[in-house]
């Protein structure tokens, strides 16, 4: 089992990126602004000496596929040069400091998109980056605004969806007809991530509003499936009554659902996030029963066109949220 599941990752990067071809997002406002703002500023017809780094967790999570995409996109709009990096796991926090750094050191880059490993730990290579005149914005998981301001890391720009109200109604699709007293449990992301803690807070708020459920457990599995195997095997062996879990992303769903299968526990509700293929596939199987779309490859679309505004020496909106789609059976 352990074997399969430190495959996992390799397959689904396989099916996602052979057995499907997603649509890429539409050409939006976004683009015919972008258009006129190029021609108001008499920008020059090639833009390919402008580079921009988009720095992301990883490519084992077909979510951060699905991101580069509508980087991609941007990128062939605008006919700049897009660099993409990516660490080896989302819990490669150095690994993503160190590209950071090497970016900053090249020189050769106008901006850089990322999505944080750390809401912290990414904020003083940001600030470096900052001040060689390189832009910033912030993507997917946002950067801790009490240390942002510490460190001296200014109008950032922010773009996702509403991680607390998202997973509000993720949760409380499965909770609302809740009329028993029910044990629930939370397998969470890594808790330093403002995206993770946002995700408990609106998973304990929905759970909360029905009296007659009790959250039991609340666990990290670093958004790993083989970890979040390894936590639901535990989780239920301490509390062999729950009946409702929440998971704060897919892939740690995915890692629930095959301890669930192999131990017959079907009539458990799962609650998860991200709407990968996957978990798509398990909405029709009936062993997840609601994800939530937060529309990376848009993400990954407005982070490119933000830090081109930035670049144009315009000022992006602070933060913009796309809508949390509600993906259920």
């Amino acid at each position: 089992m352990v074997r399969l599941l430190s495959r996992l990752p390799i397959i689904l990067l396989a099916v996602f990126t052979f057995g499907c071809e997603e649509a890429p997002p539409p050409k939006s406002a976004t683009s015919e602004t972008m258009e006129t703002t190029l021609q108001n500023k008499n920008t020059p017809t090639d833009l390919s000496n402008i580079k921009i780094a988009l720095v992301m967790k990883t490519l084992t999570n077909p979510f951060f596929i699905s991101m580069e995409k509508g980087a991609r996109k941007a990128e062939k709009e605008l006919g700049i040069t897009l660099l993409v990096k990516t660490a080896a796991q989302e819990t490669s926090t150095i690994q993503q400091i160190n590209i950071v750094d090497k970016l900053i050191r090249e020189g050769n880059i106008s901006a850089i998109v990322i999505a944080p490993a750390s809401s912290v730990k990414l904020i003083p290579s940001l600030k470096r980056a900052q001040d060689k005149g390189i832009h910033v914005i912030n993507i997917d998981n946002m950067l801790d605004p009490v240390a942002s301001e510490v460190a001296g890391l200014k109008k950032v720009p922010f773009i996702s969806v509403d991680n607390e109200k998202s997973a509000y109604l993720s949760v409380r699709t499965i909770t609302m007809d809740t009329s028993q007293p029910t044990e629930a449990g939370i397998l969470e992301g890594i808790q330093d991530a403002v995206n993770a803690q946002a995700r408990k807070r609106g998973a304990l708020k929905a759970f909360s509003e029905n009296s007659n459920i009790q959250v039991v457990a609340s666990e990290t599995a670093h958004w790993k499936i083989d970890e979040a195997y390894e936590v639901t095997k535990k989780m239920f062996k301490d509390h062999p009554n729950i009946s409702v879990l929440f998971c704060a992303n897919d892939m740690m769903a995915l890692g629930a659902i095959e301890y669930l299968r192999e131990t017959n526990r079907k009539s458990v509700r799962i609650a998860a996030f991200d709407a990968i293929d996957e978990a798509r596939l398990a909405l029709k199987t009936g062993w997840l029963d609601v994800t939530i779309d937060q529309q990376p490859s848009m993400q990954g679309y407005e982070g490119i066109m933000a830090a081109m505004r930035s670049i144009l020496g315009e000022e992006p909106k602070p933060v913009t949220l796309l809508e949390g789609l509600i993906i259920s059976q």
